[in-house]
């Protein structure tokens, strides 16, 4: 099993089973995700230290501090998709940090 599939499965794994009630607290809400972020290896190096998210409904902007721009899409109250060059999928934990499947964790400023 490829390392990305792994922490894929992680994250859904985590979404499933520990983030029940915040699910169900935030039933047909969309997160609120606009913002600056900065990025904290756990347990991946941050190819970038500061990133920003537009969002209009359930569609989002990721950009990173270098420019590169990338499409996502929020897929539930608390989990997100981000598209190439992300390639990633991220939960949304509590305290409005994402956790990314690519091992980063994205904490708003």
């Amino acid at each position: 099993m490829s390392k990305k599939s792994v922490y894929v499965s992680l994250a859904a794994t985590f979404a499933a089973v520990v983030l029940p009630g915040s699910a169900q607290a935030q039933q047909g809400a969309t997160a609120n995700l606009a913002g600056a972020y900065r990025c904290q290896p756990e347990p991946s190096p941050c190819l970038w230290p500061t990133m920003s998210i537009a969002q209009t409904g359930n569609t989002i902007e990721l950009k990173n501090d270098k420019g590169v721009v990338a499409d996502g899409k929020v897929t539930s109250p608390i989990t997100i998709s981000g598209n190439p060059p992300w390639n990633a999928i991220g939960v949304v934990l509590p305290d409005h940090s994402i956790q990314w499947s690519n091992g980063t964790k994205w904490r708003k400023q």
